[in-house]
């Protein structure tokens, strides 16, 4: 390649990848553009160096995301995965991208946190250890924008697939280059990869206007559900499993609501509560740099950055979850005021 990254990443990880012949790469649950853009991009990195690598998530890709390239190569058999660790013995190494914490890995955590040697490679401000070797820079727009430097790092190609993902990772997690996470450095890679032939206006329309009518209609069902306080300043919206069914989308079609009430001219903060099946409430938070929401999902054991971050809730509804988050907020911004 014709540049050298000045990222300084952890020998041991930059070795133990290298050395190892098989890798077995992780994301957290529920992955969005970067989780998946991130993942699918080093994964086609290390088969370019001729490793052999498994790529596993806990369910299927979104629909909202089979276009990325090397989406059919996904593994989603845990049983497929201890097989591939087994078979690899000694040479094998773990990876854990974009999940700062091993919960959000699913209920298959301690299996493959048990997979060694485990490597954790992330750029959330709120990370909470795990893993033997770590690799964390909250500076990063995106784990996408550090697989980049990683891939510099071993003077590594990076293909075409490869650079839409990578793309894809980096323009989800910065808002399409909305976010203060954007750097000069993040611009400098984006531009790297449309030199790579990644096509910005090709992206925006497979990520942006590519969306179902069923998606249509739960979205007028949740901002249906739009409540503003302190004069403006937050923004509330739900989604119940009732209103999933009644509009015939999928939990994976609300991805991007919560941009809905930000975009509200007046909303310092919007959250974005969701009911899944067996209860559970999580909840998104969304601040444009007034508010910290990585403070406020520290105090519901949750975590994410300045901007964006989330947590989730079990035996609560909606509403009381609301009236904490809503507390917690008016707590946040009385702390700014003093």
């Amino acid at each position: 390649m014709s540049e050298k990254t000045a990222v300084k990443i952890p020998e041991a990880i930059v070795e133990g990848i290298r050395s190892a012949g098989n890798v077995i790469l992780l994301t957290h649950v529920h992955p969005d553009g970067d989780a998946l853009g991130s993942s699918l991009g080093m994964a086609e990195i290390l088969r370019g160096m001729g490793k052999e690598v498994c790529l596993f998530l806990e369910e299927p890709v979104s629909h909202l995301y089979t276009f990325l390239p090397g989406v059919d190569l996904v593994e989603t058999s845990i049983e497929r995965v201890t097989q591939f660790a087994s078979s690899a013995a000694d040479n094998l190494i773990t990876v854990a991208l974009d999940s700062g914490d091993n919960r959000r890995l699913g209920k298959f955590r301690d299996k493959l946190t048990g997979l060694t040697p485990f490597v954790v490679i992330d750029h959330h401000k709120s990370h909470k250890d795990y893993g033997e070797h770590r690799w964390v820079d909250p500076s990063k727009s995106s784990t996408g924008e550090m697989i980049y430097e990683l891939a510099l790092e071993f003077g590594e190609e990076i293909s075409y697939s490869a650079a839409v993902n990578l793309y894809v990772a980096i323009c989800t997690d910065t808002g399409s280059f909305r976010y203060e996470c954007t750097s000069p450095r993040t611009l400098h890679i984006a531009a790297e990869l449309v030199e790579k032939g990644v096509r910005p206006e090709e992206m925006a329309k497979c990520l942006y206007d590519n969306v179902s009518p069923t998606r249509i209609k739960l979205l007028q069902m949740v901002l249906g559900t739009l409540q503003i306080h302190e004069n403006g300043q937050f923004a509330f919206v739900h989604v119940t499993r009732d209103m999933i069914d009644k509009s015939g989308a999928t939990m994976h079609d609300i991805e991007g609501f919560v941009d809905y009430p930000r975009s509200l001219g007046s909303v310092k903060v919007a959250a974005f509560l969701k009911e899944s099946n067996d209860g559970e409430i999580s909840v998104s938070l969304r601040a444009k740099g007034e508010c910290d929401v990585a403070e406020v999902a520290n105090i519901f054991d949750g975590g994410g950055h300045r901007n964006a971050a989330g947590f989730r809730l079990q035996d609560k509804t909606i509403d009381d979850v609301q009236a904490a988050v809503l507390a917690e907020l008016r707590n946040s911004l009385n702390k700014e005021v003093e």
